[in-house]
């Protein structure tokens, strides 16, 4: 397996692609981005105020002047900060609740609208369902955590056609993660991106038929997309401030909670060094990050490294080392969801190990699974 030789990303990260130099596409956007000047994004500023008055210029109605989709992590309080406090736009925030949040992140979300003058809509469906779907989705894709990503990218837009507001922001693009896209690409949400890599190309009805846990139409009436007819009578657009602003977690970290009381949590994660990503969600930097781990061959603190080794807060032989201590690591809350779903630990790995990437793990004579490692 190779590796970037800037940052720790292996080629088999997602969408990812490595040139004749060794470097990874990620880290050729970020290169992009970071050349870009202070006037550059003062004019990306006016030409995203352009657009959100052209947007609320032309809206037919309707009682908010956006919809921000928001965990409560340090980015939903940057997305809220630049439309209610910079812009002075009344919001309605929302949030998909997967019932999986941790008790600072509960916190942290509960205290958007006591600081931010935004009402906030807290949907979920039922538990049941989602132990469920945490069953199935494991079985069907090796992701249990597949009813989250579908609930973030589906119950926001049905929001925003119910209330009529055209406008939903986002926060940051694909670029930070693939290096999919450059500054002057001006991704916008859309169907195809939520089928595509949001929902791993699943919808609702590819959940109805698990005879071990069966669901019905009606238990999925939260993960159906409106249709087109919906969204273009609403005029729904998504946009990505990431292309208008200066995306930098940690400097988004630092302000949340200097400005607003923003929390981090008091105990480290297990599988990455970071604590301030990922706090609405035990599992995301836990189990699901282990069974991609378990799947690919890298994890959260991969992620987290390679960031913050372009960014400046990390060099690469640290990064090297964050990689080593963190990515292999089965944490404690594989305990907590096996207790959660019902589900012997040997089941779990008899079914992981079926989503083994081929270009990544093998079998050695003692019958172990390994892999090329960037220490190696």
């Amino acid at each position: 397996m190779k590796y970037c030789t800037r940052c720790v990303y292996p080629e088999v990260a997602v969408n990812l692609s490595l040139d004749e130099e060794g470097v990874c596409s990620s880290c050729r956007s970020f290169e992009e981005f970071e050349a870009l000047t202070p006037d550059f994004w003062a004019q990306r500023r006016k030409r995203f105020e352009r657009i959100v008055d052209m947007i609320l210029k032309n809206r037919n109605g309707g009682d908010f002047d956006c919809l921000i989709p928001v965990s409560g992590g340090k980015d939903s309080y940057y997305q809220t900060h630049i439309m209610a406090t910079e812009f002075g736009l009344k919001p309605l925030l929302m949030t998909y609740h997967g019932n999986n949040y941790l008790p600072v992140a509960d916190y942290n979300r509960d205290r958007m609208r006591h600081v931010f003058d935004a009402d906030h809509i807290i949907y979920g469906p039922s538990v049941d369902v989602i132990k469920k779907l945490n069953r199935i989705c494991f079985k069907k894709m090796g992701d249990m955590n597949w009813q989250a990503h579908c609930g973030i990218y589906t119950t926001p837009i049905q929001i925003a056609v119910k209330f009529n507001i055209p406008l939903i922001i986002w926060g940051e693009t694909a670029w930070d993660l693939s290096g999919m896209h450059g500054p002057d690409d001006f991704v916008e949400f859309s169907a195809r991106v939520r089928h595509e890599h949001s929902v791993r190309g699943y919808e609702w009805y590819d959940m109805l038929d698990d005879p071990e846990d069966p669901l019905t139409e009606r238990d999925m009436n939260w993960a159906k997309y409106p249709t087109d007819e919906e969204i273009i009578n609403v005029g729904v657009r998504g946009l990505y401030i990431g292309n208008y602003f200066k995306w930098d977690p940690n400097a988004h970290a630092k302000m949340a909670h200097e400005k607003y009381g923003w929390k981090m949590p008091s105990r480290p994660f297990e599988r990455t060094y970071r604590n301030i990503s990922n706090l609405d969600d035990r599992y995301e930097n836990g189990i699901h990050d282990l069974l991609k781990f378990i799947k690919f061959g890298y994890g959260r603190a991969s992620d987290h490294a390679s960031k913050d080794i372009r960014t400046g807060y990390m060099d690469r032989e640290t990064g090297v080392e964050m990689v080593r201590k963190y990515d292999d690591v089965v944490s404690d809350d594989l305990y907590y969801w096996l207790d959660y779903v019902e589900m012997r630990e040997e089941e779990f790995w008899e079914i992981a190990d079926r989503f083994r990437d081929p270009r990544v793990w093998r079998k050695d004579s003692m019958g172990n699974w390994v892999k090329d490692n960037l220490w190696d």
